[in-house]
């Protein structure tokens, strides 16, 4: 009834996840909590893991008490090691009052324990696979799905992957009820949005869902943007004029970030930035990744230097075709896109960066 669904980008719901996963047979079921957050421009899961934990470990506590899963685990960003010791003392302390572990308030046929795994730094281990793949002690590389992780997931045993803010949401529903949280944002709840970038006051802001994007640009004090990034490097490109769309997570995918770009922000020197990280951040698993982010990089720095020719737009206008279908995993297929929403939504600041002779 909640309408609740994923806030990592893929907007599947989360009731739908959990039955699913609980109406597979197993030797065991698993919850896993991906707190991998490596998106550009976000930092919302952070805070809740900082300030809320107790929701958060209390949200996964439930999914495992529908699972009849004994075992979570918290995947945690690497960067984010500092909040392991704070973690750990919520996790004791509420093993102390018997929220977690055996026989959990006096229930002889419900355990639940939940163990904190560091993760190496690595972006593509925020996709579910691939966590599930480190969470083994292999290296990082996303699967082939199906199958998906509800019926095959941790040592090929059912398992739950959702993000931080989808289990801290479910603690509150467990206690205020599916049409409490379906109240606000179209049927679809709230969402937590990380803004950063040329606003007055960057934070962390909670809206209903089909709030729109100028809302939140205001709200923030960003008056004059020119352009929003909505959902990190991996996400879109949002100009002035599309400013009045709503954040609806059934049409637009959003990890809950926003980069709002003010009127003097240059957006070329944005999209070599998210380049370069694509660049650095594949696995190298496939070859359209591989290859093409590396061309990508090369290509825009001869864009920023004043040396790219025709022949350069061509090869870009093919890796934007073609990386995206061939490759693997969503890396891939979004590691083109700040090119792409150039290309697209400013053609002539992006026909200008191909303007050298080549003769």
């Amino acid at each position: 009834r909640s309408g609740l669904n994923g806030r990592g980008g893929a907007g599947f719901p989360t009731a739908r996840k959990w039955r699913l996963c609980a109406e597979v047979r197993g030797e065991a079921h698993y919850v896993v909590c991906n707190a991998d957050e490596g998106e550009p421009g976000t930092f919302k899961d952070r805070v809740l893991l900082a300030e809320f934990a107790d929701e958060v470990i209390e949200g996964m506590t439930l999914c495992g008490r529908v699972l009849g899963a004994e075992k979570g685990f918290i995947y945690l960003r690497g960067e984010y090691a500092w909040l392991r010791a704070h973690l750990e003392w919520v996790l004791q302390r509420r093993r102390g009052d018997e929220l977690l572990g055996p026989n959990i308030l006096g229930n002889a046929d419900w355990h639940f324990e939940i163990e904190i795994h560091i993760g190496a730094g690595a972006y593509i281990c925020g996709e579910e696979s691939a966590l599930i793949e480190s969470l083994e002690g292999k290296r990082g590389t996303p699967r082939n799905r199906p199958p998906y992780p509800v019926s095959k997931g941790y040592f090929g045993q059912p398992t739950v992957v959702n993000n931080v803010e989808p289990f801290f949401a479910a603690a509150h529903i467990g206690v205020r009820g599916g049409d409490w949280f379906a109240a606000e944002g179209n049927g679809m709840g709230s969402k937590l949005h990380s803004v950063s970038g040329d606003c007055e006051r960057p934070g962390i802001y909670e809206c209903p869902v089909d709030t729109t994007v100028a809302e939140i640009v205001d709200a923030a004090g960003g008056a004059g943007a020119r352009a929003v990034q909505v959902a990190g490097a991996a996400g879109e490109l949002l100009l002035e004029g599309e400013f009045d769309a709503p954040i609806d997570l059934r049409r637009r995918k959003t990890s809950g970030s926003f980069m709002v770009f003010g009127p003097d922000r240059d957006l070329f020197r944005a999209t070599a930035n998210f380049t370069r990280f694509f660049a650095h951040e594949t696995c190298g698993f496939c070859a359209p990744c591989r290859t093409g982010t590396q061309l990508a990089r090369s290509v825009v720095g001869r864009m920023a230097a004043g040396r790219a020719f025709g022949r350069d737009r061509e090869a870009v206008d093919r890796l934007i075709d073609v990386t995206p279908v061939l490759s693997h995993c969503g890396l891939g297929a979004a590691a083109l896109n700040p090119l792409r929403d150039l290309r697209d939504k400013c053609p002539q600041q992006y026909a200008d960066l191909f303007s050298r002779d080549e003769g």
